[in-house]
């Protein structure tokens, strides 16, 4: 894929990641064995899908038949029907997949290579994992490609690159779950400890009493959206927070302030004059007095 660029009357190539794996002659990372296990254990088992359907997706299995009998157990599964092996065979017949599957004989094969789905969670994440090495060798070697040619643009090479990653990242995330009776039982110790607070605060203190009785501190897992007209304080008042909660005589906490408009000298120039009591103009022309230098050291120094 190019685009014609006017400024420089040359053709750059856009990254893409749709080309066909090139596996340097070496077998692509696959686990056939535990693909047809874990589909016969499918097909045996009513409940089995129920432990593997977050787990494992339609492209996570290398064969194509693989492919195509999975997804007619997720149809069924949509549709709330039974799955066995006389129902998926329907299905596949259904979807016109019966002879990318293998015909019924193959089918019939997978119910005999496994005795219960017992290890089915264990097999699809081995599954998984596989298939997650055969995306990070399709990346890479396109990356490798396009980045031998002079006509790609590297920037656009490395946001494809990040997209790429973060979709593979974004579509394997581990779900975990808690059962009620740990939950709750976490929750009463956590109860058990608000009670002990001596300040009636349950969260991060921000320094502000006003609005730590409405927050009750910060709290884990909010979200909080400071938003203002521009040039009206936000990025001060946020610093402010930041610099309270990181050095509180009784609950320092670790703080991590991000921003995209300002450099870490400026971040920190700021931090100095909120400390020391210098006004930031001062700071930030150099414009400051010997014993107001003096004041900035020490505090940096602290």
């Amino acid at each position: 894929m190019t685009e014609n660029t006017p400024s420089s009357g040359r053709y750059r190539k856009k990254p893409s990641f749709d080309n066909p794996t090139n596996y340097l002659g070496k077998v692509p990372p696959q686990a056939i064995e535990l693909e047809e296990a874990v589909l016969g254990a499918l097909m045996l088992e009513k409940d089995a899908l129920t432990n593997v359907i977050d787990i494992l997706k339609v492209e996570s299995f290398y064969k194509e038949a693989h492919k195509v009998i999975f997804q007619a157990i997720l149809d069924l599964f949509t549709e709330s029907q039974p799955i066995d092996l006389l129902t998926v065979t329907t299905q596949l017949r259904k979807n016109g997949a019966l002879e990318v599957a293998g015909g019924a004989f193959y089918i019939t094969e997978l119910t005999s290579k496994v005795a219960s789905a017992a290890n089915i969670e264990y097999h699809a994440r081995i599954i998984t994992e596989q298939s997650i090495k055969r995306e990070l060798i399709r990346i890479s070697s396109t990356i490798q490609k396009d980045a031998f040619e002079d006509t790609t643009d590297v920037f656009e090479l490395l946001d494809a690159m990040e997209h790429s990653l973060f979709e593979i990242s974004e579509k394997n995330i581990r779900k975990n779950y808690a059962d009620m009776r740990s939950i709750l039982r976490d929750a009463m110790t956590e109860l058990e400890a608000r009670k002990n607070q001596k300040d009636g605060l349950t969260g991060v203190p921000s320094g502000f009493p006003t609005l730590d009785r409405t927050t009750n501190g910060w709290q884990k897992s909010d979200l909080i959206i400071l938003a203002a007209r521009p040039s009206v304080g936000k990025t001060a008042f946020a610093l402010n927070l930041a610099r309270n909660a990181a050095m509180h005589p009784t609950k320092p906490t670790a703080v991590a302030f991000f921003s995209l408009e300002m450099s870490t000298s400026q971040v920190v120039q700021r931090i100095l004059s909120a400390e020391s009591e210098i006004w930031l103009e001062k700071i930030s022309r150099g414009r400051m007095e010997d014993h107001e230098m003096q004041q900035l050291y020490k505090k940096g120094i602290e």
